[in-house]
């Protein structure tokens, strides 16, 4: 088992910066990739980034290339997630996964462990 705690969220004006944080405990070889997805009331859930912590391959959405940063310890404890130059676009909540790959972020397909999600709010 591997428990994702997420924090950061909140709300911000656009042209601001937020930064959120996924603590990961558990099951050390299911936290070997660890990303960020967003998901919009009546949008389809998003891939933001994700990071493979064992060598810090990372892979971003195409709309948050260039603005956020996704960042991990070698331990897989925490991930962070920089988010800078938002828009309302981005307005969403966000919930951290993991597993043993990132083929769950790369195929856009359901990771084995979620968390319980935070939500980011930027406003015009």
């Amino acid at each position: 088992q591997v428990r994702l705690v997420e924090s950061g969220g909140g709300s911000v004006q656009a042209g601001g910066s937020l930064r959120l944080s996924c603590l990961a405990s558990g099951n050390f070889y299911f936290r070997k990739c660890i990303g960020w997805f967003r998901q919009a009331p009546g949008k389809e859930r998003e891939g933001v980034a994700a990071i493979y912590t064992a060598d810090g391959s990372t892979y971003y959405g195409d709309s948050v290339k260039g603005r956020f940063t996704i960042s991990g310890d070698n331990a897989k404890t925490t991930v962070d997630l920089q988010m800078n130059s938002l828009t309302p676009e981005d307005t969403a909540m966000y919930y951290c996964a993991a597993d043993s790959s990132c083929l769950f972020f790369r195929l856009n397909t359901m990771a084995p462990y979620w968390g319980q999600g935070t939500q980011i709010t930027v406003s015009a």
